[in-house]
């Protein structure tokens, strides 16, 4: 078990999903939170659950792809709690599915916005905060989907394999400097953006379940551990590492 008492995280897109329970297990694990989402409601709702369960938590509206929100995102950990020490960067949207040749500029804009552009604004804000603070942990939220093809996905797949460079190019500059820098990669999770899939085309789920070696999807909790371990001591010699977690879709 980790211990991070007096330490601070933030996790985007954790109004529901991956990054609620990635928020939930910060909290348990003693961290103060923020909380950081473009829905008030429901991110107002995960802060209510980590207070009722006796951790500390705090909402911040932060839509990633915008710069000025991601700012104020970092400085509300920095105001509220004293400084940063890890960053789930997990806030992503899948987009529309269509092939490459049918797809939008505006749907290819605006999932590379928030997935891609959202991950680099964040490391752009939450990095020197670290190094002031001595050093810190980032894991950021790629996919199966970024390291092998998706048909009619191109956009998300684009982002997710970006991720990962983001990544890795992070943790060769700031490794030395107390800043570590990882992935993780889902495999097909049973949140909400996988429920709507299931609503959209039942047949499709029932494909990757039936794809994925351990014969089920993954639970958004599972995230959450592989994210809060690596932002752990135990995870103090793993930077650069894009962690898969994939129920071994990706071994076949």
């Amino acid at each position: 078990m980790a211990n991070f008492d007096g330490k601070t995280a933030i996790v985007t897109g954790s109004s529901g999903g991956i990054g609620e329970a990635a928020a939930k297990r910060f909290a348990e694990e003693g961290a103060s939170v923020v909380v950081a989402d473009v829905k008030v409601e429901a991110g107002e709702a995960t802060v209510a659950d980590i207070e009722d369960a006796g951790g500390e938590a705090t909402f911040v509206e932060t839509d990633v792809s915008d710069p000025a929100d991601v700012t104020e995102m970092v400085d509300a950990a920095v105001d509220e709690y004293g400084g940063l020490d890890f960053a789930f960067n997990n806030a992503g949207i899948e987009g529309e599915s269509e092939a490459t040749g049918d797809q939008s500029v505006d749907n290819f804009e605006r999932v590379i916005g928030v997935n891609l552009k959202g991950v680099f604004l964040g490391m752009r804000e939450e990095i020197p905060v670290m190094l002031e603070d001595g050093g810190g942990a980032i894991v950021n939220t790629s996919s199966i989907a970024g390291q092998v093809g998706f048909p009619e996905i191109s956009p998300y797949a684009a982002s997710k394999f970006g991720v990962i460079g983001l990544t890795k190019t992070a943790a060769l500059e700031y490794g030395g400097e107390g800043v570590r820098v990882n992935a993780v990669c889902p495999g097909v999770i049973d949140t909400p953006m996988v429920e709507q899939s299931r609503e959209d085309d039942p047949e499709s789920i029932e494909q990757a379940t039936a794809a994925t070696p351990v014969g089920r999807l993954g639970e958004p909790e599972e995230i959450g551990d592989a994210a809060v371990w690596l932002c752990s001591d135990d995870a103090s010699f793993v930077t650069g590492e894009a962690m898969t977690v994939d129920g071994g879709y990706t071994s076949q």
